[in-house]
């Protein structure tokens, strides 16, 4: 029996409708899941890829390019020695790579570590500074990949010989050769100098001279347009914005991690006899220095006080790395008054003797070694205005007392924790984990230039 026309019609509807409406799930099944399966595949690439991705590179970011300056900018001042001071020849001082002749030690109670001290000069750090550059695991040849541009000019042992009894032509001389040399090189002309870097081993203050008369101190480095641009690391500095002041080099000199472990771990249990000490030369035609109120001082409670007086006899005990550092590690508070300037490179022999440097002019530290020395100079220092001494407003001795035993012993692991920031390695050796004062001050330059270079050049 023949199903009725409209019954056909009926049946052949409701096959469209269903073959639509299956077609209809497909295609929203097949849209679902391709997202899905390209993921799937995008995941499975990018696994693949990451796995056979090649490590970061450990220098980005810290590639340093070294000028190759002709030899009258550092090798010729080097072998040159003996006419760099008027006063003492500094030939012995620049052996062993600016390190000086190596300490040895002839009592059979020793102060020092055997192999990691020398005689060094605080007007060597140019030299030593070089030769640990030369070392640098991130130096590279070239200079497109470079995030900083090094400039090895020996600029205060240049300067040094010409202070004295020289017009401001012989003193400028150099520096002018250096700034045209620079001016010609490509490196300096795609950033005008600013991403250069120098290290100055006098203070700011010798290179800033103002006028053109013979009369006036230093010479005009710094002023000349081809190096004014130039991050400048001295040892002390006049509050110029690219002046970035780096510590004295002091005696000791590491070559691995665990002499400096050693020495920290000595000084910790060192027994300091004397509260108080001062190393140092009265400045008797100085009007305004403390000096010789502080060595009195010293002798009115010498009890308490280890007085270390320079020059006896015609000797210079505090050229003497065992005498310094004898004072200061039977020390419990180091005295340092300023001396022909602010600062003073004793600061840093103390504080390499776990001794608590005592500060009378915020020049002294505290507006110096910012990337060297904390913040807070309490941490690891006191401070006692020079006005204060001065008028007798203060007793240093009684200030001194005043501090608890765990006061002192806070400061004191503070001082000794700073050791390796202070000291600078032996050059052609590499610490492991620590970082001494050449890598903060090559850390520092170069978180300095790519602040400048984000915010000028890109």
């Amino acid at each position: 029996m023949k199903k009725p026309p409209l019954k056909k019609f009926y049946d052949l509807i409701w096959f469209v409708l269903l073959t639509t409406f299956v077609l209809y799930i497909s295609m929203l099944l097949l849209n679902y899941y391709k997202p899905l399966s390209n993921y799937r595949i995008s995941f499975l690439f990018l696994n693949n890829h990451t796995q056979v991705q090649k490590p970061s590179n450990p220098c980005s970011g810290k590639y340093i390019y070294a000028y190759d300056l002709p030899s009258i900018f550092n090798e010729d001042l080097v072998k040159g020695c003996k006419s760099l001071n008027k006063w003492f020849d500094m030939c012995p001082y620049l052996s062993n790579l600016g390190l000086g002749k190596r300490v040895i030690e002839k009592t059979k109670r020793k102060v020092l570590l055997k192999n990691s001290w020398y005689v060094t000069n605080q007007f060597s750090l140019e030299v030593i500074f070089h030769q640990i550059m030369k070392d640098y695991k991130c130096l590279t040849n070239d200079s497109s990949i470079a995030s900083a541009i090094y400039v090895p000019y020996y600029a205060g042992l240049d300067v040094g010989q010409y202070l004295w009894e020289y017009n401001v032509t012989m003193r400028d001389s150099t520096p002018k050769k250096l700034a045209n040399w620079l001016g010609e090189q490509v490196e300096w002309k795609k950033m005008l100098g600013k991403d250069h870097f120098m290290v100055g081993g006098r203070i700011g203050f010798d290179f800033r001279r103002r006028t053109e008369n013979s009369s006036d101190w230093g010479t005009k480095l710094m002023f000349l347009a081809e190096t004014s641009n130039m991050s400048f690391l001295p040892l002390e500095t006049s509050t110029y914005e690219n002046d970035f002041p780096i510590p004295y080099p002091t005696y000791f000199h590491p070559s691995k991690d665990k002499e400096i472990h050693h020495w920290q771990e000595r000084m910790r249990r060192m027994k300091r006899t004397n509260l108080f000490s001062f190393a140092g030369a009265p400045r008797p035609n100085s009007t305004y220095s403390i000096r010789s109120v502080l060595i009195q001082h010293c002798q009115s409670y010498n009890k308490s006080c280890k007085l270390l007086n320079c020059y006896v006899n015609n000797q210079n005990k505090c050229d003497d790395p065992v005498h310094v550092m004898k004072v200061f590690q039977s020390s419990v508070f180091c005295l340092q008054p300023p001396g022909d300037s602010y600062t003073r490179r004793s600061t840093f022999d103390s504080i390499l003797g776990g001794c608590i440097p005592v500060f009378f002019n915020q020049n002294s530290a505290y507006k110096q070694y910012l990337w060297h020395l904390p913040k807070n100079g309490s941490t690891y220092s006191v401070f006692i205005s020079e006005e204060d001494v001065k008028r007798n407003r203060t007793i240093i001795h009684d200030t001194l007392s005043s501090f608890s035993k765990k006061q002192v012993l806070a400061m004191r692991e503070e001082v000794i924790r700073i050791i390796p920031r202070i000291s600078y390695r032996k050059p052609g050796s590499r610490l492991e984990i620590i970082e001494d004062a050449f890598d903060v001050a090559v850390k520092s330059v170069l978180e300095r230039i790519e602040g400048i270079r984000r915010k000028e050049f890109l």
